[in-house]
This record gives C-alpha cells, sequence and structure tokens, in this order.
C-alpha cells in the first residue's frame, strides 16, 4: 500500500478549497449554465421526439386547437 504524498494532498484540498469558494461566490453564474445545460438538454430531446412521429398538416394542427375536431 503506497503512502500518500502530504504536499499532492495539500495541492488537492487547496484546489477544492478554491473551487467550492468560486461556485459559492458564481452561484448566479452557475445557476444560468445548469439551467441552460438542462434546457438545450429538453430541446434535444423534443427534437428527437418529433422525428419519430408523423407529419400532419397545418390546417389539422389548427382544427384540433380550435376544437373542431
Amino acid at each position: 500500500m503506497t503512502q500518500a504524498d502530504p504536499m499532492n494532498e495539500a495541492v488537492k484540498q487547496a484546489l477544492k478549497e478554491a473551487l467550492a469558494e468560486t461556485l459559492h461566490e458564481q452561484r448566479e453564474l452557475l445557476h444560468e449554465v445548469l439551467a441552460k445545460v438542462l434546457e438545450d438538454f429538453a430541446f434535444a430531446e423534443a427534437i428527437r421526439e418529433v422525428r419519430q412521429t408523423e407529419r400532419v398538416e397545418r390546417d389539422e394542427v389548427y382544427d384540433v386547437l380550435e376544437g373542431r375536431t
């Protein structure tokens, strides 16, 4: 079993603390980035679903929306 290098562990800990501090200070930016990523995933999924459905005419869509069907 190898021993952990104290210097390596100190660097890891310093990086963890710096990252945690940055995320805390930039919380709004992080929130915006994650929201955008989720939005992009949802959009991609919607595109995949649309590609698997059959096409309909515009008039058919309006008929459904206006309650004529």
